[in-house]
């Protein structure tokens, strides 16, 4: 008898849905990335479908078509006041993988782990897109619609899009985005229940953080660019969810 022969392999496939995705985008009246933008989340998405699947897949395009989308809110208003995203919210390589760089490498280290490290690197994986959906949430809310934006280290009123700034409208946006996507990793079954709950907490934490960075480090260090503290909040987020799954799992009665 013949043996069977696995037609299923994740990599080819990831390489041709990207391949139509990136077609279809390129001639799309609307523009979400920059050609060279393109490329790279080709990339990303190649090496999300390989290592994760359709559920890992699936929340780094819930994370890209949700941030892209909100990015746009209150565009003419941002733009009028110099406080947009350049581009006009077109991302570049530098925003794919200064927002999904630590992800990335989680879900290609799970490949080589077995179980309960995998289950931690995939909670660290859904943690970081979490994180980096609130971030931009907060931000593009705040500078749209934020009244009152205060700096966060001495919470003195400062203008809207000033770097460690935030705004009740913001915060409250992007903790609403955390849980949107953490429910959504929840619902494709990437995660559960609890690992939702904590990616939502670590995306707080790391999101806070990053708005102390951004009062404190960033303007005082040129190499601490929007996207190398964008990787810092990742890392954040990865370490907080993992300590919280790794000390339930070793400490809870």
């Amino acid at each position: 008898m013949l043996a069977s022969i696995d037609w299923y392999n994740p990599w080819l496939t990831g390489v041709g849905l990207n391949t139509i995705l990136l077609a279809i985008a390129s001639i799309a009246p609307k523009k979400l990335l920059t050609p060279a933008g393109y490329f790279h989340a080709w990339l990303l998405g190649v090496l999300v479908w390989g290592t994760l699947g359709w559920q890992g897949y699936a929340v780094v395009m819930f994370y890209f078509l949700m941030g892209s989308a909100v990015t746009r809110v209150g565009m003419k208003q941002k733009e009028a006041e110099g406080i947009a995203e350049k581009r006009s919210g077109a991302r570049g390589p530098e925003n794919v993988w200064g927002s999904a760089l630590i992800p990335a490498l989680c879900a290609l280290a799970s490949l080589f782990v077995v179980s309960p490290v995998r289950e931690f690197l995939i909670l660290a994986y859904v943690a970081g897109f979490c994180t980096k959906l609130s971030d931009t949430t907060a931000s593009e809310i705040g500078k749209a619609y934020g009244q009152r934006t205060f700096l966060i280290t001495t919470l003195q009123p400062v203008a809207r899009g000033t770097e460690g700034a935030v705004s009740l409208e913001g915060t409250v946006a992007g903790i609403i985005a955390s849980g949107a996507i953490a429910l959504f990793a929840w619902a494709v079954g990437i995660i559960d229940l609890l690992g939702m709950l904590w990616c939502i907490f670590a995306a707080f934490v790391a999101t806070t953080l990053e708005s102390f960075i951004g009062a404190t480090l960033q303007p005082k260090f040129d190499l601490l660019t929007n996207e190398v503290v964008n990787i810092i909040n990742t890392i954040i987020a990865a370490a907080v969810v993992v300590l919280l799954a790794w000390g339930w799992q070793n400490f809870a009665i």
